[in-house]
């Protein structure tokens, strides 16, 4: 039986009903955004690490979830935050440059067992990695997932003009690094 979302979020709400509805949200929307956190931390390990924390935060907020937002929008922001935590974290932990932080996630990509992408998807790889964190995420969030700049604007609480201009500058960025490369 596929629930609608506004049956889901009912469900949510009913204390009785919450953790089989709960279970119907994370096989509806775990492999989405497993993806999405992939893209920002590049590690399998680690993504599953935040993907995991995700669903967590969402569980224990789940009675404070009104509805004002659709729900894949409140699990994205979740994620989203997340990820971008995680990353703040590693490089609070260990001390790492930008540069070094760039270095290690390129590390991780190449020695992931998981990637299976050919010299080119793993230059591009590098192109995002460079990128800083904001334009990384709505750059992924465009390319890779086609979500619209409407849907970021509510995941991501950021004007639409400013999710714009961020993808614009990321794509000249990327195609400044493979210029480079060329050369």
């Amino acid at each position: 039986m596929i629930l609608s979302e506004e049956e889901l979020i009912n469900q949510l709400n009913q204390p009785h009903q919450r953790a089989k509805a709960f279970s119907v949200v994370v096989r509806t929307y775990q492999e989405r955004l497993y993806w999405h956190i992939r893209k920002m931390v590049l590690s399998h390990d680690d993504a599953n690490d935040v993907l995991q924390n995700t669903f967590m935060k969402a569980w224990n907020g789940i009675e404070g979830f009104r509805g004002d937002s659709q729900l894949s929008t409140w699990l994205y922001r979740i994620a989203t935050n997340e990820a971008l935590t995680f990353l703040t974290s590693k490089r609070t932990r260990n001390q790492f440059s930008i540069d070094e932080v760039e270095d290690a996630l390129l590390l991780n990509l190449q020695a992931d067992n998981y990637f299976n992408g050919n010299e080119l998807q793993l230059k591009l790889q590098q192109a995002i990695i460079t990128l800083p964190d904001k334009q990384r995420l709505v750059f992924n969030m465009k390319y890779f997932e086609d979500i619209t700049y409407d849907q970021m604007e509510a995941i991501l609480g950021t004007s639409v003009g400013a999710l714009k201009a961020s993808y614009h500058h990321a794509v000249k960025k990327i195609e400044k690094f493979f210029g480079e490369e060329e050369v």
